[in-house]
Parts: structure tokens; sequence; C-alpha cells
């Protein structure tokens, strides 16, 4: 096969592991040197395929450092400003798309995950489980996010994996926030939240991708209704009042 054919077909292999969600945004590629060995090519027909990849936007390569994959969905979304995350408003608008994203990833996830990643999420999973009364707000919310990272990160959807890497880096406030508020008026995590993560991990491991999306979407529309019961006008209780009315 010629060099420009070789180089063609690494250039697709790469491709369809980026579409597939085998290799994540901003994950490193293995060096050239790796994958020169693994696909039995030269380095110089390794190097072509990758420049290829750079040029169309895929992967961010320079000179002495390893090339990452590109969040492809980035250069094509612009999400309102982190600045409303203090908004309680806001959050629960936040909390309303969360359940629609971790629902679907969650779905996904319990249909494509190979065994090894449903195996780090139950790693995941303990680690959420062994979480330390003392640890601050700030590391419970980074700990429940990489355990929702995670799955998302197993759906193998692309678009998914992608907005939800973007969504989480912007709205990481707001989403603190929730967990800040729903913290100080309880003085504990809400009765629910708990059990909540076991039936999401527990329809994961068994493959059940209904449950999974229901106990997804489930887990954060509770944690949206404890925070909306802090202000009785977003929690819809005045609109039921007037359509009772």
């Amino acid at each position: 096969m010629r060099s420009d054919g070789r180089s063609e077909q690494l250039y697709n292999l790469l491709t369809d592991r980026l579409a597939g969600g085998e290799l994540l945004p901003g994950a490193k590629l293995p060096s050239e040197r790796q994958l020169a060995a693994e696909q039995g090519m030269s380095r110089e027909m390794v190097r072509t395929a990758l420049a290829r990849l750079g040029a169309r936007g895929f992967i961010d390569s320079a000179q002495g450092r390893a090339s990452r994959c590109c969040n492809l969905v980035a250069p094509h979304l612009q999400l309102p400003p982190e600045g409303l995350g203090d908004d309680l408003a806001f959050q629960l608008q936040v909390m309303e798309v969360r359940a629609l994203l971790e629902g679907e990833a969650a779905w996904c996830a319990a249909q494509r995950a190979s065994d090894a990643e449903l195996a780090l999420l139950a790693e995941e999973y303990a680690r959420v489980c062994a979480r330390g009364q003392g640890e601050t707000t700030l590391a419970k919310a980074k700990a429940d996010l990489r355990f929702h990272m995670l799955i998302a990160e197993s759906s193998h959807n692309l678009l998914l994996i992608s907005f939800s890497q973007l969504f989480y880096e912007r709205y990481f406030n707001a989403i603190y926030g929730v967990l800040s508020r729903t913290l100080k008026r309880f003085g504990r995590y809400p009765d629910g939240i708990r059990g909540q993560h076991q039936a999401i991990h527990q329809a994961l491991q068994h493959r059940d991708a209904e449950a999974a999306r229901r106990q997804a979407r489930e887990h954060v529309l509770y944690t949206r209704t404890q925070l909306a019961s802090t202000d009785p006008y977003l929690s819809g209780d005045i609109g039921r009042e007037r359509r009772a009315d």
C-alpha cells in the first residue's frame, strides 16, 4: 500500500475514534512513535495523518508537546456568560438542562459503555459513597460532577460528551451554587441524593437504559425541587395559586 494510503487509513481510524467518543475532547493522543508501532507504519506516515487532523481542527498540535483532541463543539457554541451563576432563577434553568443532558447520557452509557468503562464508573461511584463528611462544599460539587461527566464520557456520543464538557465548565459556579444553597438550607445532603446515585449506578451496571435515563433525570429534578422550595414564586406555588383563582 502506498504511503499516502497508509496515512489515509490512520486518518480515518482516528476520526472514527473521535466521532465514537473513544478519543475524548482534551485527551492526549498517543505519540507519533506509539502510533507508528501500533499501526506498523513509519513516523512520517503518522506525521502526515496528524497534520491533516490538525488542519481540520480535530486536534491541537505544537512542537515539543503531545497532540490533544479538540472539543469540536466549542467553536460553534456561544453559551450565556457564567456571571449569572449566583442567580437562583438561572440556577434552576441550569438544573433543567442538566436533567435532559444527564438523562440522555445515562441512556446512551447503559447501552454503549464498555465493560472497562462500567468498571471505572463503579470505582467512581465508590468514591462518591466514601466522600468524607469533612469535605468542603466545593469538593463535593467537583466530586458529583466527576461522576456525571464520567457517565457522559461513557455514552460514546460525541455531541453529548462535547456539550457536557462545555456545559459543566461554563456553569460550574451555578452548579456549585445549587449545592451550596441546598446544604445551607438542610445542613446536609437531602435524604434522597445518596439513594438516587445508587439507583443510577445500578441501572448502568445492569445496562438498563430506560431506568438509567429515568433515575438520572429524577436525581437532578429532585435537587431542583429542593432548591426551588427556597423561593415560593420560583417553586411554582404562586403560579398554582393564580390558576386556582
